[in-house]
């Protein structure tokens, strides 16, 4: 396992709190080592359960879940913590990465060629690496910024639904660069800055720009808006999750659709998915107030538009397309 996954920290954690019943938490990468985990847990004195559900990041912790079955501590692996009201007590192991940069590093630097002053961004698996990738881009030429937002717990991490690190350094630099695997979290800093990233993936040990796939999405999303402008009845989504109820804005939007002529429904639910939303076909359109992402990530998937919050005021003419280009997906919206 390429993480630190603290089990030592874990043992005095458990030992220090004495909890009865330990929930384990853990993104789909780090699911392999949920056994081992309960292992460390059982042998310091407490009966674990391990969370078989999808983990999408701080803000989808299992509380109720948590509570149903007695829990009275939850281990959550792989974010930092969000500012959240739990009624079960949390702890938070970050997982940081045990695998080396520079490969990857080396590799992203000729897709930086033409920038001088670069935007450094990670998630929190590598925050502790970004000194090193900092020397290197200096080494190369470059100005380096990490943005200090205090939108995220470290400097330069960004999450799948705050980019204020990055957005906080928007006006110094040309280009990102994005430290770590996938496209998700680098897709969303070119959305969310509308400047050219460039992904160094230590895990492959390859880099490549985003910035085509971004224009793609913002495309789709237009595309999205505009199908969406010919629907007479919305369904407004509500997230049963902790992390991402926003009830105040569900109704809010609900109440400038009705403004605006136009029939909107209420719904709420745990997981937004296509197979949901399709048990209401008399529905022409959904608002989603859970997490932007959905909207972003998934629209194909839906067969209907899917809109995020500052989208649906688009539709509603409260905010012009260039606002929402220029504020981008992930603000509230109302």
């Amino acid at each position: 396992m390429s993480f630190d996954l603290e089990e030592k920290r874990l043992q005095e954690e458990i030992r220090k709190r004495k909890p009865k019943t330990v929930f384990l938490q853990l993104p789909e990468g780090l699911k392999p080592a949920a056994p081992r985990l309960a292992s460390v847990v059982e042998e310091a004195g407490a009966l674990p359960i391990v969370s078989s559900d999808p983990c999408y990041g701080a803000c989808d912790l299992p509380v109720s879940e948590a509570k149903l079955l007695g829990a009275d501590l939850i281990i959550h692996y792989g974010h930092t913590p969000m500012t959240l009201n739990t009624e079960v007590p949390t702890v938070y192991v970050e997982a940081r990465a045990k695998i080396g940069i520079k490969e990857a590093l080396k590799e992203a630097l000729p897709y930086l060629e033409s920038w001088n002053k670069i935007g450094l961004v990670t998630t929190v698996q590598h925050v502790h690496q970004l000194g090193e990738a900092k020397k290197l881009l200096e080494a190369a030429g470059k100005t380096v910024f990490v943005g200090d937002a205090d939108s995220a717990k470290h400097s330069g991490q960004v999450i799948g639904c705050d980019f204020g690190n990055a957005q906080s350094v928007s006006d110094k630099v040309e280009a990102y660069l994005f430290v770590g695997g996938g496209r998700f979290h680098a897709l969303g800093v070119a959305l969310a800055t509308g400047k050219p990233t460039v992904i160094a993936d230590p895990y492959e040990k390859i880099a490549y720009p985003i910035q085509d796939q971004a224009r793609r999405v913002i495309m789709q999303r237009w595309g999205n808006i505009s199908t969406a402008k010919e629907a007479k009845s919305f369904g407004v989504l509500i997230s049963l999750k902790s992390g991402q109820m926003k009830l105040k804005a569900a109704l809010e939007i609900k109440e400038k659709l009705e403004r605006n002529g136009l029939k909107a429904t209420l719904f709420a639910l745990r997981e937004v998915t296509p197979s949901a939303l399709i048990q209401f076909p008399s529905i022409d359109a959904f608002v989603n107030t859970a997490c932007p992402r959905l909207s972003l990530d998934d629209a194909p998937n839906y067969g209907k538009p899917l809109l995020y919050l500052n989208e649906a005021l688009v539709l509603l003419g409260e905010m012009t397309w260039e606002e929402l280009l220029r504020r981008g997906w992930f603000g509230n919206g109302t």
